[in-house]
């Protein structure tokens, strides 16, 4: 047969003039989270808006002529299209700031940089947790008018796809986005041209070209590698996030930190403020610091101007999460940079080397080259200050500068479009401006139970109809009979969702332990044996291609699932996406999540759910040691017995099929004549009245602001400027502190008494050896505070044998502190025989009963951003 070559031509349609604006709503990831938008792109073509994976831009490019030629002659259409537009343009003619925004400056500007953004799926630039979150970050950034611009990288294959075979193994698919299909268009500079920056490499110059993507009033750009100026092996660089070796891994971090500064400035952008979200942009340090050490700053300097306005948000609860480079790596990458920072080698590796030779640890980059510092929930806040103590060896972990914001979710986004609409009605037109009122909020007990109700139902229904097309595809590839797919699907039934729905679906990590539920089979079996009371558990996540031990869960939950007294009752979903997630998330009844204890950093899933009326069950970690208030959803109390795995998770496992058997199940199905269960109800509206106006991005954005970015962009100010001394003068006053620290000491001069009356007054006095340094470059501090014969918590709450455990975890987790107050000894003049300064402090308690106190000197000076972060402090011993 003669050979025939087959030639391929895409033919785009052509907008009418009457829908010509379809293309800008397609452009602005606004979409993203505004519904209406969304619906006009899906009722052009359903079909093919599924087929396109909800991507208005692709669907546009593939739609045929006559379905847009209709449409623009539909007066339905047009109104629709109308209402969109007139949204679209009221939201960006909008500039006025939110009222969180006013601690900042006219003129300032957050340049947040990140290594993923979750938007939406037509855009494939995340894998998880982190990316949604940046996602978040931004569109609250653009409801708040922010001054905000985020920087990454564009990835031509993104995250993987996922299906699952017949047993529970994964198949992974990289599918390569085409450009022209992304909402995304290149970044001009001022003078019309597309912009590309050039990184130093070993022995050759990569080359980025950048893009911009609009998410509302922020602009996102994204750096890409696959530019005809490069050779094939540096065009894959930008290629696959997460993909690749360490070797990828680095080339990618030293693209998105130090030319993600260079496209910055090449589009005469100067953030005022540098947010590093992970350490993955850290080396963006490196480059703003060789800005200055080019002007003739020392290197010393340097550091000073650039990490005074710069924060660093970690999200690892783990030691070993943290990205880590050999040093020779790092140092054969940056070799250019030594020169024009004026650094040697083992100066340049001590800013990421904990000692020599250790890895090049990216986060101790981070913690060095920034001075506003914080974990994504108070738990993990703690817990980050205990793995960066090393930071700041001589302060208590829990004084150290590692701060907290936890995390929330950006509301417009993760809420269905029913409780809107009710909200509306029932809590008030203009609820969307009170989301972190937490007492507008109880109006949600104004609901009417039946119609809060029926709008669970109706969106379970709906959740249960995607999942039950899903599991048909899946299963039918895997050539399972449909007398068998009929027998595995009979509870996930749209048109009766009755039956107690759990759903558990995320990132398949070891530590999230999805398995946990099988630990006992015949417990779990009685749980799920009563017909009267069916059960259904739903199962989704990836687990990452080179993670082992995530994919043998995937296979263990598959296994489980095909038990005959499972069958049914446990089922796993492939393909998890934004998309399942969103209906997951809104759909089931049920959240659960049980991870080890303190190993969740934040989660914000079960925010989701719980502003969509799913109840949580979860163990306290996270956000949810802080949002669990004991009428509002289970928590699954940890196991004591962390150290030993097997008693731990068997303990751990016993509590879960306890409140399930004993709380969750009978809750659920004690339901009265209406049909629904009253307590069931009930608790969903607390789920939605304490979790919305505490987790809200709104809110986690307003703490940004107070807590980071303000005093950020005030330590810039004073610091950052090019022809400013004070960077100087702080590097050299910190220079002399470091060389005479190791001899400084303190001593007390009085003789302590162990009584004193109320009312009296006692003068304590001090001597400290200040080494050469002068009086007040110190602060000699007291610290008095009451002394407690209970047992305490972990983080200073005082637990009183007649509170619940979880009233003592919340408090262990959100406040009541024991009290302590701060004095500072003043100085008067030197003792005579050692020539030491002498300092003395009054002290006059304000309590009765038993107190203790502890006297300790640091270094202090005005321009420091954190009293200890200098990581230097001595304490009284003698």
């Amino acid at each position: 047969m003669q050979q025939r070559r087959e030639y391929f031509l895409d033919v785009y349609p052509s907008i009418p003039v009457e829908l010509e604006r379809l293309e800008e709503l397609a452009n602005n990831l606004w979409y993203s989270w505004d519904r209406p938008t969304r619906v006009l792109f899906a009722t052009l073509d359903q079909k093919l808006w599924q087929r396109t994976g909800n991507n208005p831009k692709r669907l546009l490019r593939r739609v045929n002529q006559d379905i847009l030629s209709q449409a623009a002659k539909d007066p339905i259409f047009l109104a629709r299209y109308k209402r969109a537009l007139y949204a679209y343009d009221a939201y960006h003619e909008h500039r006025r700031q939110a009222q969180e925004v006013q601690p900042l400056g006219d003129n300032e500007l957050i340049g947040y940089f990140c290594m993923e953004y979750g938007f939406h799926q037509s855009l494939p630039i995340y894998s998880g947790g982190l990316g949604i979150l940046a996602g978040h970050h931004c569109k609250e950034a653009s409801d708040m008018r922010l001054p905000f611009v985020a920087v990454g990288l564009l990835y031509r294959a993104g995250y993987f796809t996922q299906q699952l075979d017949a047993d529970g193994n994964q198949i992974v698919t990289h599918l390569e986005s085409e450009i022209e299909n992304l909402p995304i268009a290149p970044a001009l500079n001022r003078d019309g041209e597309e912009v590309r920056v050039e990184v130093t490499f070993p022995d050759r110059i990569v080359t980025a070209r950048v893009w911009v993507a609009l998410a509302g009033h922020v602009k996102v750009y994204l750096l890409d590698t696959d530019t005809e100026e490069n050779n094939a092996e540096d065009r894959k660089i930008t290629y696959q996030l997460y993909g690749g070796d360490r070797e990828t891994r680095i080339r990618q971090e030293l693209v998105l930190g130090i030319g993600g500064v260079k496209a910055l400035r090449a589009l005469d952008i100067a953030p005022t403020v540098w947010h590093m979200n992970e350490g993955h942009p850290a080396f963006q340090i490196l480059e703003r610091m060789r800005e200055y050490t080019e002007q003739g700053a020392h290197h010393s300097a340097a550091l000073e101007a650039v990490a005074s306005n710069t924060v660093f948000t970690t999200h690892t609860p783990v030691p070993a999460g943290h990205d880590h480079f050999a040093a020779q790596t790092v140092s054969h990458y940056l070799h250019s940079m030594l020169a024009p920072l004026g650094m040697n080698e083992n100066e340049l590796l001590a800013l990421g080397c904990e000692h020599e030779g250790s890895d090049f640890n990216m986060t101790n980059l981070a913690i060095h080259g920034s001075r506003h510092h914080n974990g994504v929930s108070r738990l993990h806040g703690a817990v980050s200050a205990n793995i960066c103590r090393q930071a700041w060896p001589q302060v208590p972990p829990e004084e150290n500068p590692m701060g907290y914001v936890t995390n929330g979710v950006h509301v417009p986004t993760v809420l269905a479009e029913d409780w809107s609409d009710l909200f509306d009605r029932f809590v008030g037109s203009d609820w969307r401006h009170h989301q972190c009122d937490a007492e507008y909020w109880q109006r949600i007990d104004e609901i009417p139970d039946h119609l809060f109700w029926s709008v669970r139902q109706s969106i379970k229904s709906r959740m249960l109809a995607s999942i039950r097309n899903l599991l048909q595809e899946q299963h039918m590839r895997n050539q399972m009979s449909e007398v068998m797919f009929d027998r595995m699907v009979r509870h996930i039934n749209p048109d009766d969702p009755s039956v107690l729905t759990i759903g558990f679906a995320r990132r398949f990590a070891t530590y999230k332990r999805a398995d946990l539920l099988f630990h006992d089979l015949g417990w779990l079996r009685e749980i799920l044996g009563n017909e009267d009371r069916p059960v259904v558990f739903l199962f989704a996540g990836k687990a990452h291609p080179a993670d082992g031990p995530g994919q043998d869960m995937l296979r263990r939950v598959s296994e489980i699932s095909k038990m005959r007294e499972f069958v049914g009752k446990v089922l796993l979903v492939e393909g998890y996406d934004l998309g399942m997630a969103r209906r997951l998330l809104a759909g089931v009844d049920v959240w659960l999540n049980n991870p080890i204890y303190t190993m969740e950093a934040s989660g914000t899933s079960g925010m989701k759910a719980a502003v969509n009326g799913t109840i949580n069950l979860s163990a306290p970690d996270g956000w949810w040691a802080e949002g669990f208030e004991g009428d509002n959803g289970w928590a699954i109390r940890p196991s004591p017995h962390g150290e030993d795995v097997a008693k731990r998770d068997m303990e751990d496992a016993q509590t879960l099929y306890t409140i399930l058997q004993d709380e969750v199940i009978p809750r659920y199905y004690d339901q009265g004549k209406q049909g629904h269960s009253p307590d069931w109800v009930k608790t969903s509206k607390r789920s939605i009245a304490t979790v919305l106006p505490g987790f809200n991005f709104s809110r986690t954005l307003g703490d940004y602001i107070s807590q980071l970015y303000a005093p950020a962009a005030v330590a810039g100010q004073h610091l950052n400027g090019i022809d400013s001394a004070n960077a100087t003068v702080l590097a050299s006053w910190k220079d002399k502190v470091r060389k005479a620290w190791s001899e400084v000491h303190l001593h007390r001069l009085d003789q302590p008494v162990s009584s004193l009356s109320f009312g009296d007054s006692i003068r304590i006095e001090a001597s400290v050896n200040l080494n050469g340094l002068k009086p007040e470059d110190v602060l000699v501090e007291f610290l008095i505070s009451r002394r407690h014969k209970q047992r305490e918590s972990v983080v200073e709450g005082v637990v009183k044998p007649s509170e619940s455990w979880y009233s003592t975890l919340r408090r262990a987790s959100v406040g009541d502190e024991i009290p302590r107050i701060r004095g500072y000894f003043e100085a008067d003049g030197t003792v005579p025989d050692s020539g030491e300064q002498r300092f003395f402090f009054d002290l006059k308690p304000e309590w009765c009963g038993h107190v203790n106190y502890q006297i300790r000197v640091f270094p202090h000076h005005e321009s420091l951003s954190h009293p200890f972060e200098m990581g230097l402090m001595k304490w009284l011993c003698n």
